[in-house]
């Protein structure tokens, strides 16, 4: 893959093409103290990781005000989407939740050295904080479909967008989610990996 052509798909400027650039290069060092991604996937970070994050602004609204990233560990999709925004979106507010505080003090680290002034990091558990106004909540390997809706329930509102990556066992995550919880579904194929999906949900509601 040459990652200047696909950044371009993404009508990105050479200033956020950089900051990306400059990410994954963060990420490289700090990867070599902390276990953030495996080392196999380093080689293929770009299309594993930022092109997989980045992948997700096709389906954000057109005006957002806060988007809320749960379990950002190494930074996908929270601060691939950060850096996106800061130049598609500035007035949006990022937020960064991790529960792990090594990580979210490499969050700290990597958002003060790309300069994202869009940015909050919160080092604490999702289901312990409390936001208004959430437009969108995104995640990335962090849990099950269901868990994920709870989190979402007390975070967000019935309009805000959910935005998950999953894998190839998403319909049954989908199946059981489904048991406790109703929302309106789209399912996108991801366009890096052969297994994988977008769910885009929205409307999410507790059943009785």
């Amino acid at each position: 893959m040459i990652v200047a052509e696909e950044l371009q798909k993404y009508d990105v400027s050479r200033e956020t093409m950089q900051k990306l650039q400059d990410f994954v290069s963060i990420l490289t060092d700090w990867n070599e103290k902390m276990n953030l991604v495996s080392k196999n996937s380093l080689s293929e970070v770009w299309a594993r990781h930022v092109f997989d994050s980045l992948q997700l602004v096709k389906y954000l609204p057109e005006k957002i005000e806060k988007l809320v990233d749960i379990g950002s560990g190494a930074g996908f999709p929270g601060v691939v989407l950060a850096v996106y925004l800061a130049e598609k979106s500035p007035e949006t507010k990022v937020i960064l939740v991790e529960s792990i505080t090594k990580k979210a003090n490499y969050l700290l680290s990597v958002c003060s050295e790309l300069g994202l002034k869009n940015v909050k990091v919160i080092n604490n558990r999702i289901e312990n904080e409390k936001f208004d106004g959430v437009d969108v909540i995104t995640a990335r390997a962090v849990a099950s479909l269901k868990i994920l809706c709870e989190y979402a329930y007390k975070t967000g509102l019935n309009r805000t967008n959910l935005l998950f990556l999953k894998g190839k066992s998403y319909k049954e995550e989908l199946e059981e989610a489904a048991k406790f919880w109703s929302f309106k579904q789209d399912i996108y194929q991801n366009n890096y990996s052969d297994d994988g999906v977008i769910l885009k949900l929205a409307d999410l509601r507790k059943r009785k």
